[in-house]
């Protein structure tokens, strides 16, 4: 485990002349309101280091080190985000396994599976939902983390070799450059839909009214003690709560601390005073008129994607989204601009 500068430094010196790098890295979802980064594993022939960021650690050397390197992620944008959040500025050259996996046509694509199918490597299931915040990490917790990146860059090279037998290391590129613009790009959240949670149009206008509230007090008391929101009060009872509310009834809340329960007792009664404007607008999604020949052009492209899934051994998916073929059919250019080349060529859009 390196957790001081200087031991980083050494680090880094050992792994900055290789051209290549294995990465992964382990946050604190489950187990805190605010995404905390935990573990970064880093893997190179022969050696792997595991740098804890919690030891108040600057990472800047490390970052400055992957500069113009290949580094083999899988599944890459989660961990792009997280490490973009500590001025990662993101990798020049993209290897995500996951990508390569689909491309291959492999139908079970997620690492465990992978690891499994080449190396004959189990992952432990526990360690997938620990808490990678305490220290010191147990042995099993710190066998899995490097079991994470010890076999990617062998993994790398049978998916490149396959890849450039199918003659789809091209289109494995044009994704991977994709994957990095994308995980530079900050997701916005709509404010008037993250409350509306499974089952909230069971609920009355009044009752979504509460519900909105209620949720707003979870996000609030959750981010005051930096845990998440499901530790406050679940979804279940969310919504449950927001029905009794709304109906007259006071529900069993004995199990909240009494501050806290004094405060969603009284977001739930601010909640119930509000006037009939106030309460949350129904979210009608505008219904598109198909022409006939839209539906015509549909069939056809989805007939194009399909047949080339099949002929390709590729999930059609993977060539262009349902959603993506209607915004064709539509002559919608954002959807068409989104597409990558490969996926043009294949549906004959060049």
């Amino acid at each position: 485990m390196i957790s001081t500068d200087t031991e980083l430094a050494e680090a880094v010196k050992t792994f900055a002349p290789h051209p290549r790098i294995a990465l992964d890295t382990e946050a604190d979802s489950l187990h805190c309101y605010f995404d905390k980064l935990c573990l970064i594993q880093i893997s190179i022939p022969d050696e792997n280091f595991l740098i804890d960021p919690l030891a108040g650690i600057s990472l800047d050397p490390l970052f400055k080190a992957l500069e113009g390197k290949t580094v083999i992620i899988h599944s890459a944008d989660y961990d792009l985000r997280l490490l973009r959040r500590c001025n990662y500025a993101g990798p020049t050259v993209l290897f995500d396994t996951m990508i390569a996996a689909r491309l291959c046509g492999a139908t079970e694509f997620g690492l465990a599976a992978l690891l499994h199918q080449h190396f004959g490597v189990t992952l432990a299931k526990a360690s997938q939902k620990a808490n990678w915040a305490r220290r010191p990490l147990p042995p099993e917790m710190l066998h899995y983390a490097v079991n994470d990146t010890l076999n990617l860059l062998t993994l790398s090279q049978i998916q490149e070799a396959r890849l450039r037998e199918l003659g789809r290391y091209e289109w494995f590129e044009q994704m991977c450059q994709k994957a990095i613009r994308s995980a530079n790009v900050t997701r916005e959240r709509d404010p008037d839909t993250l409350w509306r949670l499974s089952g909230y149009a069971d609920l009355s206008p009044r009752g979504g009214a509460v519900l909105r509230a209620l949720w707003h007090w979870r996000d609030e008391e959750a981010q005051s003690v930096d845990k998440p929101a499901f530790h406050i009060l679940g979804n279940d009872l969310l919504l449950e709560f927001s029905d009794q509310f709304d109906k007259g009834r006071t529900p069993d809340t004995r199990h909240l601390r009494g501050s806290r329960r004094a405060r969603l007792l009284q977001t739930a009664e601010e909640a119930l005073l509000l006037p009939e404007d106030a309460w949350p607008k129904a979210i009608r999604k505008p219904r598109l008129r198909t022409t006939q020949e839209q539906e015509e052009r549909f069939k056809q492209l989805r007939k194009i994607r399909d047949s080339a899934g099949t002929d390709l051994n590729l999930d059609p998916t993977l060539i262009a989204s349902k959603a993506t073929l209607e915004q064709l059919s539509r002559n919608e250019a954002p959807a068409l601009e989104a597409l990558m080349p490969w996926q043009r060529q294949l549906l004959d859009l060049t």
